[in-house]
């Protein structure tokens, strides 16, 4: 696992307590925050919500565009890593500073259209929903991918679902919500993203999907190879079944001081 210390580039925001935390993941993607940004914010207008964008140590000027935005924006809150660690530690640590009960995800690169945010975030805020529903995983419908790796997703996401059980055709997407306390229960590694639904239900939680849209690139070019996915896909998919398979839950009932004797 990936050791990295969050830097806080924004200022707090105490006025008004987020009901949902929007959290975007981000590696240079300078040219791409701007306009996703902007529509995050259409989007979601009305709602009680924050925006936290997390700088994984880009190379490029992503961290004072983000500060940039933030100074004209108090809905945004910047964290930054101090170097690259990924994109699940940048999803962690944005988690871990919301401070809304539904956290909501999606790439920076633009590729996950922020309209699809409001059917994703709508199951967990009913209030005649399950209490036992903790994720909403979004499955992507007329990708905009490359032929290759299209196939090679379509490959991965069926070894993986026969392997885990997992009842998700695309975990790979990047737009999700789920309940926030639920998530950081989990047990954290490297790439944990690519396995939330198996990790949740390993947990004992519900999940749900939705359809969601997929665009291109705003910007730059996609930092995952279909190569390097596999190599380091064969150990985390051992290493999350080992997971599940040793995972045993018991319920705990509170005893009388006193009882048995």
């Amino acid at each position: 696992m990936n050791a990295v210390h969050p830097v806080r580039c924004a200022r707090q925001i105490e006025e008004i307590v987020p009901v949902i935390s929007v959290v975007v993941p981000l590696h240079d993607e300078a040219a791409s925050i701007a306009p996703l940004t902007a529509q995050i914010l259409e989007i979601l207008a009305g709602q009680a919500f924050e925006l936290i964008l997390v700088d994984d140590g880009s190379e490029d000027e992503t961290r004072a565009e983000l500060l940039r935005l933030a100074r004209h924006e108090p809905r945004i809150r910047v964290l930054g890593h101090d170097r690259a660690a990924g994109q699940s530690a940048a999803i962690h640590s944005g988690a871990r500073a919301a401070r809304g009960r539904i956290v909501a995800t999606l790439d920076g690169d633009g590729q996950n259209p922020p309209v699809n945010l409001p059917a994703l975030i709508a199951p967990l805020m009913d209030p005649r929903r399950d209490p036992a529903l903790a994720l909403v995983a979004g499955q992507r419908i007329g990708r905009r991918d490359t032929l290759g790796r299209r196939l090679a997703s379509r490959f991965a996401n069926g070894l993986r679902g026969w392997l885990l059980g997992d009842r998700t055709r695309d975990t790979g997407c990047g737009l999700k919500a789920f309940d926030r306390a639920a998530y950081l229960a989990l047990p954290y590694f490297n790439h944990q993203h690519r396995f939330l639904p198996a990790l949740f239900l390993r947990d004992g939680w519900k999940i749900a999907h939705v359809h969601v849209t997929h665009a291109p690139r705003l910007a730059g070019r996609s930092k995952y190879t279909n190569l390097g996915r596999a190599l380091v896909g064969i150990t985390d998919l051992a290493g999350v079944a080992w997971l599940i398979r040793r995972r045993k839950r018991v319920t705990p009932h509170e005893i009388a001081a006193g009882a048995g004797a």
